[in-house]
């Protein structure tokens, strides 16, 4: 009897909840991903940089005048690279000096780029360390700090000095500043020689290059003195810019923005302080919207804010910002798992994935949902951090597996497809940060590991098919494994709820690949649902191989496909198979 000749359709995605048996989809698979709904290879990684002095918690990247340059900040300090825009050669790090800045090992980084329209028409680099790194809920205040990009010196931002002449004075002292107008206002705390800690600006009169202004405190020196002026942008959540404002987040539902275009003025009227919610805001991301009617999106620990500028005059005074609570009843993993995709916002909560497009909703997910929050090591929750693949239509979710301390596996999301898979704990799922960029076309994510000279790797991925490593290159092995293909469920493909109870004999398999170098085919199953998988040994093939001829039968078969050979690569088309019913036994084990 001639065998049955079945195209191998099997629908995409990686099914870990539920059992290998119930699965519609694939069941096991490692470093693929899945386009037109059928398997290939991810791309390759290249060690651009291995010197990076710790590892990364926070990266931005961004280019200009032909150059793209990489931030990465770790728990002792800011470094940058800068690179070409194509093929990431290029030099570093510059370690970047900081003012206000604390080393310490819970450091968590937020960047943002802005443009100060006041000062020397510079973009600028926004830089804040939180002291998250074990608590997202950490209360600990910290400076926010700017600089020019790329490259400047970091200070804090809200705080400078200035140099005048001195009246003492009873409980108030006159300071007398010339050449500055807009920096001095009411409620900055001031400190240098001859003031009492808590001193702090009464009230100020600019006018004609002259600052007057008053101080609490009783000084003691007069003369020309350098004091300090401090607008005590000091926050425990993050910052973002909602373009031309500066933002800045923590305690206590706190959302904070400096005055248009002036990251150093925050009591002008345009600049607003609110406390929006019981729980600290955690992070904050630019909405549609536009430098006329900026708007933006914030997440405390249980809900989600839209803040949007909306200029109205009631009576005398102008209110400038609309908070609106979108939702109350919402959660956030970590403070680093928001990501933006096409003007969606997508986020991963404490039990769930969640999305806002006009409205907080759940992202389906009944593929790998268990697999992910039953097994994600919840005391390095904050380490979770997400990043996205546009060539491929992807999102993913770095986190800690099992015990782990950092992360070791990446769920992912396939938004055009709508479907679900993992990196399957592949050795290039072990990143603690990234970043993208629209002008540079790679992702650069940072390793966990320390290399050879003790320092760390900054990896460029989507690139060739390769781990290339200094002057080594070695394989990545990539596979995938169907569900199971038995008669007892309906035969390949198909899933059915009932089917014939007999085994089935696989004689041949015709592979239908784009394929790179050699390839590998394990038969494996069982008897029974619960029972031990008898793997075979491999069938190899080349590109060029037209047939494989096979003699293996299961009650509940399937079939692995992978690729282990340098330069290997691999996108699968629509095999076939020979099969039919196998011995007459319908139960024992293979």
């Amino acid at each position: 009897m001639a065998a049955n000749v079945i195209s191998l359709n099997i629908k995409p995605g990686i099914q870990r909840d539920g059992t290998e048996f119930d699965a519609p989809c694939f069941v096991d698979g490692q470093w693929v991903r899945f386009q037109r709904g059928r398997p290939r290879k991810i791309g390759g990684y290249r060690g651009i940089f291995q010197n990076a002095s710790g590892l990364s918690r926070g990266m931005i990247m961004s280019s200009d005048n032909g150059l793209n340059y990489v931030y990465s900040g770790y728990s002792a300090g800011l470094e940058l690279w800068q690179t070409d825009d194509d093929d990431g050669v290029g030099s570093g790090p510059t370690t970047i000096s900081m003012t206000g800045f604390t080393s310490i090992a819970t450091n968590l980084w937020q960047f943002d780029i802005g443009f100060d329209s006041t000062g020397a028409g510079n973009s600028k680099l926004i830089a804040h360390a939180g002291q998250n790194l074990r608590y997202i809920d950490s209360t600990v205040n910290t400076p926010v700090m700017y600089g020019t990009f790329p490259g400047g010196a970091m200070t804090e931002v809200g705080k400078f000095t200035a140099t005048g002449a001195m009246t003492p004075g009873t409980p108030n002292s006159t300071f007398v500043i010339t050449g500055i107008n807009a920096l001095i206002y009411p409620g900055q705390l001031v400190s240098g020689a001859g003031l009492p800690s808590g001193s702090y600006v009464v009230s100020s009169t600019p006018g004609s290059g002259i600052t007057t202004v008053a101080i609490f405190g009783t000084a003691t020196l007069s003369g020309t003195q350098t004091l300090t002026f401090d607008n005590q942008i000091n926050v425990s959540g993050g910052v973002v810019m909602l373009h031309p404002y500066l933002f800045v987040y923590g305690n206590n539902g706190l959302i904070q923005n400096s005055s248009a275009g002036d990251f150093q003025n925050w009591v002008a009227a345009d600049s607003n302080s609110n406390n929006v919610s019981a729980t600290k805001v955690v992070k904050g991301l630019p909405l549609r919207g536009g430098t006329t009617a900026p708007a933006g999106l914030f997440w405390s620990l249980d809900s989600v804010i839209r803040v949007s500028y909306a200029p109205q005059t009631i009576g005398a005074t102008t209110i400038y910002w609309r908070y609106d609570l979108i939702s109350s009843q919402s959660s956030i993993l970590s403070s680093s798992s928001v990501i933006e995709y096409d003007g969606i916002f997508y986020w991963c909560g404490t039990d769930r994935f969640l999305m806002y497009n006009g409205v907080v909703s759940e992202v389906k997910n009944d593929t790998n949902t268990n697999y992910f929050f039953d097994n994600i090591n919840y005391t390095q929750r904050q380490k979770v951090w997400v990043s996205k693949v546009p060539r491929w239509g992807e999102i993913w979710w770095f986190y800690p597996k099992g015990d782990a301390e950092e992360c070791t596996d990446a769920i992912i999301y396939n938004v055009r497809d709508k479907i679900w898979y993992d990196a399957g704990q592949a050795l290039g799922a072990r990143r603690s940060a990234g970043t993208f960029s629209e002008v540079f076309r790679r992702p650069i994510w940072a390793g966990t590991e320390q290399n050879a000279s003790g320092k760390y790797t900054l990896w460029q991925h989507e690139t060739g098919n390769n781990v290339v490593n200094l002057t080594q290159e070695s394989a990545i092995e990539s596979y995938f494994e169907t569900d199971s293909l038995g008669w007892v469920n309906g035969g390949p493909g198909q899933n059915a709820l009932t089917g014939p109870n007999k085994w089935i004999r696989l004689e041949r398999v015709e592979p239908d690949f784009v394929q790179q170098e050699e390839m590998y085919l394990i038969v494996t199953g069982k008897g029974y649902a619960d029972d031990i998988d008898q793997p075979s040994d491999p069938y190899y093939f080349e590109p060029t191989t037209l047939k494989i001829d096979i003699r293996q039968q299961r009650r509940e078969m399937r079939l692995r496909f992978g690729s282990n050979v340098v330069n290997g690569n691999y996108e699968c088309g629509l095999n076939l198979l020979s099969a039919d019913i196998g011995d007459e036994r319908s139960t024992g084990n293979p």
